[in-house]
């Protein structure tokens, strides 16, 4: 058998900026591990797993053989902190989990992304999943591929921009019909129209008072005492439009550019890919991963909105309230800003700048830029509504 071209497990770079849990207890009383925003986490290394390139060749060539694939058609592609990727041929991706640490995010996603497809989302079909480890020390996962690149590579025109974020919308109401039901006795993965038990799934914690933090800040040095009553009030305004206790939602827990692949020649998104990060969560989270410039179309797709304000058929907002939604209401908008200013003031506990790494919030200044931005120019109702005034 014809191994695949020599190459090191080291070549593959952390580019695209996975981020993962940092040592020691979560800032401020905000929620530790992978899905707390941007701060409290920092890149792992890549690190070699198999003790020497001949046998993860021969794994490699191994595993291309089950699908069919010649050994030279198995090629490594830029990847993430998590995952070896390679290409199997023109239309398979490999992801080989790079320690031990991270076998459990493949098995969550090997339960996660089935359901995802149930529920209508595109992303791509999960061919095989062998955690046999037969073939090498850890678990493996064969995608197919979806066609198209990530956002991150594309420099679309406005326009084009908004299209794609209405679509990515509209796929973030079919995975948010899915909600957590009480453990089964047996961990397999069970669903019904919109009831869903996936072993491995967390479930989010509380992330904590942002009111709280601002204090921290303050005592800290990082605020001065009229910019800490500022944004106390600010959040003070955004709270009475927050539920008591969001209806939790599977999330896919990083929607970012780098995990949405889109058509160049059309502009059709054709894949959400990355699920390592999905959890059970207050939906209005998954909106925080984007500039809040993007946020008004991503709701408008949620909320079924062919550009009319008042043709909403977003199921989760129903779910959580209810009721039958209004044209414009503050409530998904406050929870979204309430998400984006908390991580922003996070950040700067940990303000740390991560050089090269390709997540737009890698800048410890990222969120707050974005928010002054984004109020700099003059956003539309109910937005403007929202922000707060400067006494």
């Amino acid at each position: 058998m014809r191994r695949p071209a020599p190459f090191t497990w080291l070549m593959l770079s952390n580019s695209f900026a996975r981020e993962t849990p940092a040592l020691g207890p979560p800032t401020d009383g905000l929620r530790g591990g992978r899905n707390t925003g941007d701060h409290g986490k920092r890149p792992v290394p890549a690190c070699r797993f198999m003790e020497d390139d001949e046998n993860g060749q021969d794994a490699l060539a191994a595993i291309a053989a089950r699908h069919r694939i010649p050994a030279e058609e198995v090629r490594p592609i830029p990847s993430g902190v998590a995952n070896h990727v390679y290409l199997l041929g023109d239309h398979m991706v490999l992801r080989i989990p790079r320690t031990e640490a991270f076998v459990a995010d493949l098995v969550k996603e090997a339960a996660v992304i089935p359901a995802a497809r149930r529920a209508g989302v595109l992303t791509p079909e999960v061919i095989t999943f062998d955690d046999t480890r037969s073939e090498m020390n850890v678990p493996y996962m064969v995608l197919g591929r979806a066609p198209g690149v990530d956002l991150a590579q594309l420099e679309l025109s406005e326009t084009a921009t908004q299209k794609v974020l209405h679509q990515v919308g509209r796929e973030l109401a079919k995975l948010h019909r899915l909600s957590p039901t009480a453990p089964p006795a047996t961990a397999t993965a069970t669903a019904t129209a919109t009831t869903m038990v996936l072993p491995g799934v967390p479930v989010d914690r509380a992330a904590g008072d942002p009111r709280s933090l601002v204090a921290r800040l303050l005592a800290f040095g990082h605020l001065d005492a009229s910019a800490a009553r500022w944004l106390t009030e600010w959040f003070d305004r955004l709270s009475e439009h927050l539920p008591a206790e969001p209806q939790q939602t599977l999330v896919h827990g990083d929607i970012a550019p780098q995990n949405l692949l889109v058509s160049p020649g059309t502009t059709d998104l054709t894949g959400i890919v990355d699920w390592g990060d999905a959890q059970w969560a207050d939906p209005a989270t998954e909106f925080a991963k984007f500039p809040l410039s993007a946020v008004p179309a991503m709701l408008d797709g949620y909320r079924g909105q062919p550009g009319e304000p008042g043709d909403l058929e977003n199921p989760g907002y129903r779910m959580e309230t209810a009721e039958e939604p209004p044209a414009r209401t503050h409530a998904w908008e406050a929870r979204v800003l309430w998400h984006h200013l908390h991580w922003a003031l996070g950040r700067l506990m940990d303000p740390v700048p991560r050089p090269g790494e390709r997540h737009w919030t890698a800048p410890p200044a990222s969120r707050l830029l974005s928010i002054l931005r984004f109020f700099a120019a003059a956003p539309p109702a109910p937005w403007s509504a929202l922000a707060q005034p400067v006494r």
